[in-house]
């Protein structure tokens, strides 16, 4: 629960002004019962009734007194608990966009995304009893037990004996429900994760015939979390009645013996009456303890699944200097590795290669070749096992990681859009660029026709672009691209949903934009790459040819089968 605590000292002048009104709050109702008795036994069994006026009249003033001091309490627990979750969800999100992709794989999307909303809702609810009811509660049991005390020691004294009782049974529920809500926890991730995968892949789903299979998984996974609460509101509900009972017992003997006080004239109605009070607020200090043992396991398994995630650390270190090298434009590859943790061999090995302005660099090789891991070790998505990548002639990890990214546009294999208007992704890629500028990165991009089709700039882009088809989405990235004007362009097989005629027509446009830029293309097609400056060609992580067209079809038998299957095979049919 430390998470909470360092949360909310944040707002600690609230937290503890919130207390004070609980503080308040609780002197009031505690006031009542003695005023109470004070009427029954000098007003009514006296007939005063300018007493029981006067006496009226103060309790009223105390009353509405207490009622402000509650509304004051709640405001500000409220108002302190809905800080803290709007600080945690926004942390949260922070830490996840500065993760590692393996470190996100690790977790799970899923997992994030049930961390980031029912965690840190249970974390807000937590807060906002602890300031409502949770500490109201022991005040409540305390100073009732005290007042208690005043009006009967004897009576007392047998409401306490039983209180250990009630103590026990309420923590070995608390003990026993503890190891429930990780599992349950660990559910919800698993059923968030089967929920979003058929949705995201509705398509898939409908289009091999799976829907009952995926409704078959999704109630599986639900039932599984249903079981669990099931579980949690079985050991809960013993709780209440458990300790009801074990109270209401005590009172009913404690009744009993206070009916012979009573008949021994060593206990008035008045303090009878008042003493019933206090006994109520001792029960309901005894009942909130019983629902912070309900609340607190609970919010502690999700307090622990937020730190974890905050306490994350991101393996690749920032740099804060404003160097932006000492070069012109340059990009070199020096005896570059890279391979994943515990992994056996390296899913890149000997990179080297230098590229300077107006250069194009092509990468090619079969599926899983570490074609996308060369430029992610640019990005610094992923970071160097060995040897050094030099951007102007500075090392990236060197670099500021803003500066170095600034300097790159990157169309990644999928086409990400997000939810808004074209106007919007676009504005993604260049905060301040003009009407004008965003028409002339669509039609380099090929996508102007389609767009003033669908009603221009502001055309709305559904969740993930899916109201695209998949050629649009990679024409919108691109021009996405274009608009940031970088001096590097990343084109991580970014054309394979293009015709080849669309394709050519952009590739041609983009020789416009990118005469002083460095340009990488990761493609499948050797028409995609052929005209490249140089080709690089991998073949399990290895460099199997770098160099032209002409040079890797004489050279590169890896290249040349490439070719044929593609080229020849087409020709042949």
């Amino acid at each position: 629960m430390g998470v909470l605590v360092e949360y909310t000292k944040r707002y600690k002048g609230r937290f503890f002004l919130s207390l004070l009104f609980v503080f308040l709050n609780v002197l009031s109702i505690m006031a009542l019962p003695s005023l109470m008795a004070n009427i029954v036994n000098n007003g009514i069994m006296t007939g005063d009734m300018e007493y029981i006026l006067r006496t009226g009249i103060l309790m009223l003033i105390i009353a509405i007194f207490g009622g402000l001091m509650g509304s004051g309490s709640a405001y500000n627990a409220s108002y302190v608990s809905s800080q803290i979750a709007r600080d945690l969800s926004k942390d949260l999100f922070r830490k996840v966009q500065n993760l590692t992709i393996e470190q996100i794989n690790d977790i799970g999307s899923s997992s994030l995304i049930t961390r980031t909303t029912g965690d840190v809702n249970q974390l807000r609810q937590i807060s906002l009893m602890s300031m409502r009811i949770i500490i109201r509660g022991p005040l409540l049991f305390i100073s009732g037990l005290i007042l208690a005390f005043r009006q009967s020691v004897n009576l007392s004294l047998m409401l306490l004996a039983g209180l250990p009782l009630m103590m026990l049974v309420i923590l070995l529920i608390g003990l026993k429900s503890i190891p429930i809500f990780k599992e349950n926890r660990l559910k919800v991730d698993n059923m968030t994760r089967v929920l979003r995968e058929g949705i995201t892949g509705v398509r898939s789903v409908r289009a091999f015939n799976k829907k009952d299979y995926e409704k078959e998984r999704f109630n599986k996974s639900n039932l599984e979390v249903r079981d669990l609460n099931l579980i949690i509101v079985r050991l809960m509900s013993l709780m209440g009645p458990a300790t009801s009972f074990l109270f209401n017992g005590i009172t009913l003997f404690i009744v009993l013996m206070a009916s012979r006080q009573m008949d021994a004239n060593l206990l008035g109605v008045g303090e009878l009456m008042a003493f019933i009070q206090y006994i109520s607020n001792i029960l309901f200090g005894v009942m909130v303890i019983s629902f912070t043992f309900m609340m607190v396991p609970r919010a502690s398994v999700s307090a622990n699944r937020i730190r974890e995630v905050l306490d994350l650390e991101n393996p690749i270190e920032e740099q804060k200097n404003d160097s932006i090298g000492h070069q012109d434009l340059t990009v070199e590859y020096e005896d570059v590795y890279f391979s994943f943790e515990d992994a056996e061999e390296c899913t890149v090995c000997d990179l080297n290669f230098k590229m300077e302005k107006g250069e194009t660099l092509a990468i090619i090789g079969g599926t899983g070749s570490g074609k996308s891991t060369v430029v992610n070790l640019l990005l610094r998505f992923l970071e160097v096992t060995h040897g050094e990548i030099r951007v102007n002639g500075l090392n990236i990890k060197d670099w500021d990681l803003m500066e170095l990214r600034s300097k790159m546009g990157l169309v990644p294999q999928e086409a990400i859009l997000f939810s808004g208007t074209i106007r919007s992704n676009l504005l993604k890629g260049n905060p301040e660029a003009t009407e004008e500028e965003m028409e002339k990165a669509l039609k380099i991009a090929q996508a102007w026709d389609f767009v003033v089709e669908e009603g221009g700039l502001d055309a709305r882009v559904s969740q993930r672009g899916v109201n695209f088809s998949g050629g649009q989405r990679q024409r919108l990235s691109i021009a996405r691209a274009v608009i940031r004007d970088p001096e590097i362009f990343i084109f991580d097989d970014s054309f394979s949903a293009l015709d080849f005629k669309t394709e050519r027509d952009l590739l041609d446009a983009l020789d416009a934009v990118r005469q002083e830029k460095i340009t990488f293309i990761i493609a499948q097609r050797i028409s995609t790459v052929q005209s490249a400056d140089r080709i690089l060609v991998l073949d399990e992580g290895k460099v199997c040819g770098l160099g032209v067209h002409e040079e890797l079809m004489d050279e590169c038998s890896i290249y040349r089968e490439i070719y044929e299957s593609q080229v020849q095979g087409e020709v042949t049919e």
